[in-house]
């Protein structure tokens, strides 16, 4: 607990344009856990150029070049993946989607398939994986939001509505919780959670027993 609430005070001194140095005299953390929680905060370069201390100026600098060295790595990563992995057939996306379900979807055999994410990738993916490989009418799926209550309902419906391609009227009445968003520190949240409901019970149990077979298989001990 009292790691999450220095983490929390880092960003927010961050998101105040202090830098590594001012944020660590206060936080009492390793340059290391520090570095990983504002990894994806980085200083606006007029900020930079606004700091006083001569050696701050340095270490942001710095670290705005070791981030543009990353991301040049993952852009390599990127291309090198899309020649030797893509396309993949239809049973390779089948796998894809069901280790997806393994470690997303809802497990109870009673229900259907249901896959909740906050990434909108994930949530597009699932609707792929369930319409184009299950076979799944894309009209027949369900979807519900998880949000926080100082979220605007309405916006979030159309922000999800238009990045799925899901209908309002599929929408499911959201559940709204007592938090606010100020209590979610993590990057790239911003739209509440998405789940997405399809199939019936028999495709539930395909899923789910193509997970076993696969589980069996390979988590015998070596």
């Amino acid at each position: 607990m009292a790691k999450k609430i220095e983490r929390r005070k880092a960003i927010a001194l961050r998101k105040q344009g202090k830098s590594y140095s001012q944020i660590k005299k206060i936080v009492k953390v390793s340059k290391g856990t520090l570095s990983c929680w504002l990894r994806d905060y980085p200083l606006p370069k007029q900020r930079i150029i606004e700091l006083c201390n001569k050696n701050e100026q340095r270490i942001e600098r710095f670290r705005q070049t070791m981030r543009r060295k990353k991301e040049k790595r993952w852009n390599e990563a990127f291309e090198k993946a899309k020649k030797e992995l893509l396309p993949l057939c239809k049973k390779e996306l089948l796998i894809a989607g069901l280790f997806l379900y393994w470690g997303e979807g809802t497990k109870k055999m009673a229900e259907g398939l249901a896959v909740a994410n906050t990434n909108p990738e994930i949530v597009k993916f699932t609707i792929f994986w369930m319409t184009k490989i299950l076979g799944i009418q894309k009209s027949k799926l369900k979807a519900k939001l998880h949000l926080y209550n100082d979220m605007n309902i309405k916006k979030e419906h159309l922000f999800w509505s238009k990045e799925t391609g899901i209908s309002l009227k599929q929408f499911r009445k959201p559940y709204i919780k007592k938090t606010t968003t100020m209590s979610v520190d993590y990057p790239g949240f911003k739209h509440g959670t998405c789940a997405i409901f399809g199939g019936n019970v028999i495709s539930k149990e395909m899923v789910m027993m193509s997970i076993k077979a696969i589980a069996e298989k390979y988590n015998k001990k070596i």
